[in-house]
């Protein structure tokens, strides 16, 4: 019965106050919130990532063209080939597929309509290397590389830039660079990744661009997808001989090509991701910190104002006990209900930021229950010393407060 008292008492001196225990709440609220929030980006973001090294695949490498510099001033980038890319298919062992690259901006027509896309020649090996799938049609073939045909295959947001229906394109022509392709496959989208969406992409034969759309040897990388069960490093080792070899590097001289690995890219980009995202909640946690603060400063008042009511009902015979327990009891309610709510706010912000904003965000069960738990700490830490004031009050001297 003694706990149903203290419970009693305490609910109705807080509803007795109902805009100042709100008040006390907002900074328990507001905490809770930006740390839900601001975990719930850091989540999204870092399942956003493993998503893009499902799709992109962790057996990739990716090699570039280096730096070339002249008398300690760049020069540009350094000529990577179609005969380098051959060369590391033919030689290196562990690799399974290959496909080059050559990559440039052109104005695409359709009918009325137009857009300034990324054309990129490749070969008929590109979708085993990046793990892309056709929605519709097909992908182009050897053959077809190799007799330089005008075929195209588009990306699957391509229609909706240029205001059709996939299935409007295929089978029709368009234009690049005043040339005509035909549209033999759309692919299936694989969604953005940071302010490039590699679904708006049209790919053509790498001999159609090289000799009757870019008018170059050059490329701008080779995507190579390792041996499944092979080590990466290995790989690496082979691709870097093959090329070092092909361009004749003496030893002691520098690379003059990269050597990247999608992995571990971006296996970088989710470790940054998880710093951003401590360090976004250690600054939301100092909110709930003041918000404990405020709880504090709250309750002390509290304890004053009602050192009467304390002085009665300690005459009446209400022990120690009874007291502590009653304040601890309201600052417990007051950061319980602030933590609720505060969740509430944080996964209504979550879901905000991914409706309108478009951001990967994802509210995890652990972060939930953290934000419970925290709310009864702040709560038992920040109650306990107003709580120890109160019980330890002199009834004599408390009834004679004024």
């Amino acid at each position: 019965m003694l706990i149903l008292e203290i419970i009693r008492v305490s609910l109705a001196s807080i509803r007795s106050n109902k805009l100042r225990s709100f008040l006390t709440m907002l900074g328990i609220i507001i905490g809770i919130a930006a740390v839900i929030t601001m975990v719930a980006l850091g989540e999204g973001a870092q399942r956003a990532v493993e998503e893009q090294i499902d799709r992109l695949g962790s057996n990739v490498l990716t090699v570039r063209p280096g730096q070339a510099w002249f008398h300690g001033v760049r020069g540009g980038d350094t000529k990577l080939t179609v005969d380098d890319a051959e060369a590391v298919g033919r030689e290196a062992t562990s690799v399974a597929w290959l496909a080059p690259e050559m990559r440039g901006n052109y104005q695409i027509e359709y009918r009325r309509s137009n857009a300034n896309l990324r054309v990129i020649g490749t070969t008929a090996s590109y979708p085993m290397v990046n793990h892309y799938k056709v929605k519709l049609g097909r992908f182009f073939d050897t053959r077809e590389d190799e007799g330089r045909r005008r075929v195209a295959v588009i990306g699957g947001a391509v229609p909706k830039v240029m205001g059709f229906n996939a299935l409007q394109l295929v089978g029709q022509q368009i234009t690049i660079r005043n040339l005509t392709f035909e549209v033999v496959g759309v692919l299936e989208e694989k969604g953005g990744s940071g302010f490039f969406n590699q679904d708006e992409q049209i790919f053509v034969p790498l001999q159609t661009a090289m000799f009757r759309l870019m008018g170059t040897d050059r490329l701008g990388s080779f995507n190579v997808s390792v041996i499944e069960g092979q080590p990466m490093a290995v790989a690496m080792m082979q691709i870097e001989q093959t090329l070092r070899r092909h361009h004749r590097l003496r030893p002691g001289d520098e690379n003059d090509f990269w050597i990247q690995d999608r992995a571990e890219l971006l296996g970088t980009r989710q470790e940054t991701t998880q710093t951003f995202t401590f360090l976004l909640a250690a600054i939301a946690t100092i909110s709930l910190l003041v918000g404990g603060i405020g709880i504090m400063n709250i309750m002390l008042v509290s304890v004053t104002e009602r050192t009467r009511e304390i002085g009665v009902r300690k005459a009446l015979g209400a022990t120690r006990r009874a007291v502590l327990m009653q304040f601890l009891f309201e600052a417990l309610v007051l950061c319980l209900a602030g933590g609720v709510l505060g969740i509430a706010a944080g996964v209504g912000g979550a879901a905000a930021l991914t409706a309108l904003a478009n951001w990967n965000t994802a509210v995890s069960l652990q972060a939930v229950l953290l934000a419970i738990v925290f709310s009864i700490s702040i709560g038992l830490f920040f109650g306990i010393w107003p709580a120890r004031r109160a019980a330890q009050l002199d009834p004599i001297v408390a009834l004679r407060y004024e």
